[in-house]
């Protein structure tokens, strides 16, 4: 029997997010930088002889077959056709709903793990298949390079960003992603850019559609970004409710740590264009 794997389902931020239009199926057509975070949840992997798959610890408010983690497993196990078991055990750091892909990334890390564990040998492009499945936000953790994403996110060129320090602060509150996507007053249409032209304009130009209408639901999101806005260039991730604060420096993100000094939950990262995923499994991305 293989040894257990332990991996890192980092955290991603979207640098940016442009809504370009809204497609026949209710989805949105997005525009977006994702970048990873050194900072994230932990999954560890353990094969079982007898084909069943245990998760532990139970999530609070996530049913069994809804949860992402044995959803991604159970279709590597159908893809593989063979009766392969696991026990998984994951360690929770990233908040749920918060905008930092956390689900997501427990999902893609199964994924590419259960891959490496059952020694399935399949390619991370069909991983990225099975993942679109699941949620828009898999396929960039199971390819691990930061990248400019089209469609509902799922159409990804890898880039080179800036990796700045970030301080990301949860202000407290859940938000609901289908509440703002249905929000009237959400802007639906900002015309098209390039990636060129989005990565010529640099972090400062970049802006987050869905920040204005999270902001006018969500009282305490807007707080967190006013108030962090006075100190450092900051911007809702997602559709929140996370906000990240950009700075040049560990002792900046130090510093605004010590200032935070409790208000809200809040962590610093490093942002990464390669996923320490693939860095624990010796991918070249």
């Amino acid at each position: 029997m293989r040894e257990p794997l332990v991996l890192p389902a980092p955290a991603k931020l979207n640098r940016m997010l442009h809504i370009i239009g809204r497609r026949p199926d209710g989805y949105h057509e997005l525009q977006t930088l994702f970048q990873f975070l050194d900072h994230g949840d932990t999954l560890r992997l353990s094969s079982r002889s007898d084909g069943e798959l245990r998760l532990t610890p139970k999530l609070p408010g996530v049913a069994a077959e809804e949860n992402l983690v044995l959803r991604a497993a159970r279709a590597l196990q159908q893809e593989s056709g063979r009766r392969l078991g696991a026990d998984i055990h994951l360690e929770k750091r990233l908040p749920m709903g918060g905008g930092l892909g956390g689900g997501s990334s427990d999902a893609a890390t199964a994924l590419v793990g259960l891959n490496r564990l059952w020694a399935l040998g399949l390619p991370l492009e069909r991983l990225a298949e099975l993942g679109l499945a699941l949620g828009a936000d898999v396929p960039v953790f199971v390819r691990g390079h930061a990248a400019w994403g089209e469609g509902v996110g799922e159409r990804l060129t890898p880039v080179e960003l800036d990796t700045p320090w970030f301080v990301v602060v949860h202000p407290g509150v859940a938000v609901s992603t289908p509440a703002v996507f249905g929000a009237a007053e959400l802007t639906r249409h900002t015309p098209p850019i390039t990636m060129a032209r989005a990565l010529q304009g640099g972090a400062s130009s970049w802006r987050n559609d869905c920040e204005a209408t999270v902001r006018r639901l969500y009282p305490p999101v807007a707080e967190a970004i006013d108030w962090l806005s006075e100190r450092a260039p900051s911007l809702l991730t997602g559709t929140g409710a996370c906000v990240f604060s950009r700075l040049p420096r560990e002792v900046d993100a130090d510093r605004l740590l010590a200032e935070i000094d409790g208000r809200w939950p809040a962590f610093k990262a490093r942002g990464l264009n390669r996923s320490p995923l693939h860095e624990v499994l010796g991918f070249n991305s």
